[in-house]
């Protein structure tokens, strides 16, 4: 079906097909419009760039829905019941600055550096495992292992059940039904409530025992609180890296002049972090952020967004808007990339972002080094992209991995 901006349809096959063509669209026409969504309902959509990092540090958009509440109503617990009303994401501060505090420290840029090494290694066995001048689909065999066992190994998920994860984050991130979606929230939260016991009662050097025994003058996470910090850093810790990375190697396939600038840069012994940033911005891995909720009239962008109203902003859009970035539908490492919102802006900016970052580059540079002939092993135009209005994720990318 294709998109009816006039009557707010945008998630339809024309977005799954180009996204980019849809939002820039309705960028132009309308940039803060209510739009219908796949699982029914409806939501703001913000789509220009100074729109959407105004929005990201506006108080009166909310992340939890009890801001929508008169002061006096307002429960004590989250009105989305059990550990996910504890995620991150999903509150505002002074709860949110408390969680964040208490977990920050893990991700310290000094920290992820010094994971370097070891993602080489496990990039190398990934890889090692490929057969090469054979089909072999880089989403599942790659680009979502990869980050998968970095945040396993972070939080200390056991290898037997990352496979588990995957399903269960693929679930709840895709335009499924919305029994399937609450139905892998349950079970990955189970699942975790049971792993954070048996770390309390056998702690190791792993994220999940360190947030059992975390505190901050005198203040520790319950029990919901790490099961929902575990749930959110899995779901998160693997799904921006793995996109990155697909959506990159895709852009490659289908642009050799971009790709043999990639080559060379490596030819030369240069890293490929600028290009990886570039990347970044071009592919935005998130392409919308999860529901916001304005709990009072708001004007943006001339448009007055009602009080109760749930808002989301496309960091798809907003990153390739021309008032913001010079023909933003080229990839340009050169370019000025201060200020791109592939990692949101404000008090919700990405907690694992230098994470993601130095595995998409660890992963590029692996993947490029050892075959940088690789080529699609199916027509270009039968990849297609998973229907997912948060992220824009590739459902599979089979290639031949043509040996240097």
């Amino acid at each position: 079906m294709a998109s009816d901006l006039a009557t707010g349809e945008v998630f339809t096959d024309d977005y799954w097909i180009d996204p980019y063509a849809t939002l820039s669209r309705l960028r132009e026409i309308a940039p803060v419009r209510e739009v219908d969504l796949p699982d029914g309902g409806s939501t703001w959509l913000v789509t220009r760039y100074a729109d959407v990092r105004a929005a990201f540090t506006d108080p009166r958009l909310a992340k939890d829905p009890r801001a929508l509440l008169p002061e006096a109503e307002r429960p004590a617990e989250p009105l989305i019941p059990g550990p996910t009303g504890h995620m991150l994401l999903l509150n505002d501060p002074p709860v949110h600055t408390r969680l964040r505090k208490l977990v920050v420290q893990a991700f310290t840029v000094r920290r992820v550096a010094a994971m370097r090494p070891r993602i080489s290694q496990i990039a190398t066995a990934l890889l090692d495992a490929l057969p090469p001048d054979e089909p072999v689909d880089l989403v599942a065999t790659y680009a979502v292992p990869l980050p998968m066992a970095v945040i396993c190994e972070l939080l200390g998920v056991p290898p037997v059940d990352r496979d588990a994860f995957a399903a269960w984050s693929n679930t709840m991130i895709d335009s499924s039904p919305q029994e399937a979606k609450q139905q892998a929230s349950a079970s990955l939260a189970a699942y975790l409530a049971e792993l954070v016991e048996a770390k309390r009662a056998d702690p190791d050097d792993a994220l999940l025992s360190g947030l059992v025994a975390a505190s901050e003058d005198g203040d520790r996470l319950t029990d919901d609180e790490i099961v929902g910090m575990g749930m959110i850093l899995l779901i998160a810790g693997h799904e921006t890296t793995a996109n990155l990375v697909t959506n990159s190697v895709f852009a490659l396939l289908r642009d050799e002049d971009l790709r043999a600038r990639v080559v060379a840069t490596r030819a030369a012994g240069e890293p490929l972090g600028p290009l990886v940033e570039e990347f970044l911005r071009w592919g935005s891995p998130v392409a919308n952020t999860p529901a916001r909720f304005a709990a009072d009239d708001i004007d943006l962008g001339g448009v007055t967004i009602p009080a109760g109203a749930t808002v989301t902003l496309s960091l798809a859009a907003a990153n390739r808007d021309p008032a913001r970035f010079d023909a933003p539908e080229r990839h340009d490492a050169d370019r000025d990339l201060s200020g791109h919102l592939a990692f949101g802006h404000g008090i919700h900016f990405c907690l694992g972002a230098s994470l993601a970052r130095l595995e998409g580059e660890v992963a590029l540079e692996a993947l490029l080094d050892r075959y940088p002939d690789l080529e699609p092993a199916v027509p270009l135009d039968e990849i297609v992209y998973r229907h997912s209005v948060l992220i824009h994720a590739l459902a599979g990318l089979p290639v031949r991995l043509r040996p240097a």
